[in-house]
């Protein structure tokens, strides 16, 4: 874990290093073809499409280029980004981060157990605190490449985090190579908790700056 630690904040480095200036203007006009399924600022209105708004840039950025690479394999979004330039995703970026996560709320039955998780973690069961990447409040950490949680879709996470469980990680990119292991033992009880948990947390303009 503490090779990928180091590993992932000099991913970030080089990330920030090479990250072109995304004009959100530009962006704007250029997310009409988001709008369907991710809203119109980001806030997708349907539960197992992630919320874009208030996601840090570079890790937007990064995970259009891993899909448009072919190495984070999600279908329905492949004709989406093959004609996207390198500025056409630094502008997409910057229009999402710009604007305000509608935040959810956690169920009350789960915030128990979902707290615990997020919080401490699970370390009979080998399982490490969200806290520890993503933040206190779920504001995750741009210059390490970790993403953005609070008030994301419980049933996105659920369906992510599940994936991630089953080892479909990703290659060169922070949270695609550490997430299978640290999922790797979580329950399905487990995933449902943390993951209501993060839709109830509530950042401050979570894409701006790690906690």
């Amino acid at each position: 874990m503490r090779f990928l630690a180091i590993f992932s904040l000099l991913l970030g480095f080089s990330l920030q290093a090479n990250a072109l200036e995304g004009d959100a203007k530009a962006g704007q006009a250029k997310a009409a073809t988001c709008v369907g399924c991710h809203g119109p600022d980001g806030n997708s209105m349907v539960a197992m499409w992630p919320k874009l708004a208030g996601q840090h840039q570079q890790y937007l950025v990064r995970q259009l280029e891993l899909i448009k690479s072919g190495t984070r394999s999600i279908p329905e979004m492949t004709g989406m980004v093959a004609g996207l330039s390198a500025q056409d995703m630094a502008d997409l970026a910057a229009w999402f981060n710009g604007n305000a996560i509608a935040t959810g709320s956690a169920d009350e039955n789960l915030v128990t157990l979902g707290e615990k998780i997020y919080r401490a973690g699970d370390a009979a069961a080998g399982v490490a605190a969200c806290i520890a990447c993503h933040g206190p409040t779920g504001a995750g950490n741009p210059v390490a490449g970790y993403p953005a949680v609070a008030g994301q879709h419980a049933a996105y996470s659920v369906k992510t985090l599940k994936s991630f469980r089953a080892g479909k990680g990703f290659a060169n990119d922070a949270t695609g190579m550490v997430m299978p292991g640290v999922s790797k033992q979580l329950t399905d009880e487990a995933i449902e908790a943390v993951a209501s948990y993060m839709q109830g947390l509530h950042a401050v303009n979570p894409g701006s700056s790690p906690d």
